[in-house]
């Protein structure tokens, strides 16, 4: 990372309008040498019917924060990322309030990334525990 970290979360929210993002009101909130991290409000339009936060929901925040975090350590100008798979273990439930996904590598290596991503509640108390490979191509 070349970029100041207010810089890199600048870029990074600017791409947000007219995506997922954007419908599920991600934000990116703090960026480190070996982390990512991005925040998602929990209310009635991310619920599943019994009032909770939706599994898909919280997949696609995991998704998003660790896919990003790839092209983070890449040369974008020579190469994309592309998501091969992703699990998550839902632990705990929420209705209401935000939760903050953390992306950190377990492997970086030159074709793969494998990132461990942490979906957390305001306390800090674990609610999805989810693992993300993504494979880095010429473009």
């Amino acid at each position: 990372m070349n970029l100041n970290k207010e810089a890199i979360l600048a870029q990074l929210n600017a791409i947000v309008p007219n995506t997922l993002l954007e419908t599920l009101k991600i934000s990116y909130t703090d960026v480190g040498e070996d982390y990512l991290i991005a925040k998602m409000p929990v209310n009635p339009s991310v619920h599943q019917p019994q009032g909770l936060l939706h599994g898909g929901a919280t997949v696609a925040l995991a998704e998003t924060v660790g896919s990003t975090a790839s092209h983070l350590f890449i040369d974008t100008s020579k190469y994309k990322v592309k998501g091969l798979e992703i699990s998550a273990n839902h632990l705990k439930s929420k209705s209401e309030g935000e939760v903050f996904a953390t992306a950190r590598p377990i492997h970086k290596g030159r074709t793969t990334h494998l990132w461990e991503i942490r979906v957390e509640d305001e306390e800090g108390k674990l609610i999805s525990l989810c693992k993300l490979t993504t494979i880095v191509l010429e473009k």
